[in-house]
């Protein structure tokens, strides 16, 4: 079994036994036929991952094919800073495209935003992600090396909020570390996707400043299950986990962090429970 599988059944256990019932309290979210999505959900979620030791891939369900499109979103938002849909293999943002093929000034959008950064050289010019490399390669020691894209005076014209809206980065006895905030998460369809986006993320980074991999902290604001997905969540926990312990590895030797590629990245001793069958689940909108 791996943290992640550990992380997941314990995170879900304890939603479906002592979680809060949305119902009656007006959701916003829909299925397709129109009526409401609601959910159990709990308060406050905190799940740590050794990422340096074993990559985060839960294995009581197929995951092969997953990771490559989360690291093809995290390039998406993180490398691209796009807000184009056209830019994403993936179709996951399809549903919250406007007329102009963008999901609005969500996301990649604010991580290509430049700002007037102070630094040991005075006031430098960039965007958020360029000033956290700066930062690890030249001031590793800083307690301030943080991104926002939960920007308040633009949330009108984001077509979506961002979930996954926050990172810190501390490096720790030549370790890096990520911690990652989330306002809202939907266990069954997007908690494997995002930890396995982020701490590739973190492997990554560590790579072109130099440093070892770490850990990475996921921190979780409303985390639930929806109606619908309960039945197969259950059906999950029931499963029986691999005894396997996944790597990832990165085929670029790179130091820039923009030459990265989705087919750069390889995972190595994953397996997953191949009886375990959910067909397709239902997504709420």
């Amino acid at each position: 079994m791996t943290q992640a599988d550990k992380n997941f059944i314990e995170t879900c256990k304890e939603i479906i036994e002592h979680g809060y019932s949305s119902e009656g309290t007006g959701v916003r979210t829909r299925w397709e036929d129109g009526t409401e999505a609601n959910y159990i959900s709990i308060v406050g979620v905190s799940n740590r991952y050794d990422v340096g030791k074993e990559f985060p891939m839960i294995t009581l369900r197929n995951n092969t094919n997953t990771v490559k499109k989360a690291i093809d979103e995290i390039l998406w938002i993180w490398q691209k800073k796009s807000n184009k849909i056209a830019d994403l293999d993936s179709h996951i943002w399809d549903q919250w495209a406007g007329e102009d093929g963008t999901i609005g000034k969500a996301y990649g959008y604010q991580m290509s935003r430049k700002y007037k950064f102070k630094t040991k050289e005075g006031i430098k010019e960039m965007d958020q992600v360029d000033f956290v490399l700066y930062l690890l390669k030249n001031d590793p020691a800083s307690r301030r090396i943080l991104t926002n894209i939960f920007v308040h005076d633009e949330l009108k014209d984001m077509n979506l909020e961002p979930c996954a809206f926050a990172t810190q980065w501390l490096v720790k006895g030549g370790k890096l570390h990520v911690i990652l905030n989330q306002r809202s998460q939907d266990m069954l369809t997007a908690n494997g996707w995002n930890t396995m986006q982020y701490a590739a993320l973190l492997c990554m980074f560590a790579q072109v400043t130099g440093l070892e991999v770490g850990t990475l902290t996921h921190n979780i604001g409303d985390c639930h299950i929806y109606d619908r997905h309960i039945p197969l969540v259950k059906k999950l926990l029931e499963a029986k986990a691999m005894d396997v312990s996944p790597k990832l590895i990165i085929n670029n030797l790179t130091k820039n962090f923009y030459d990265f590629k989705v087919e750069d990245f390889e995972i190595q001793g994953y397996d997953y429970n191949k009886d375990i069958k959910l067909g397709k689940i239902p997504v709420a909108e």
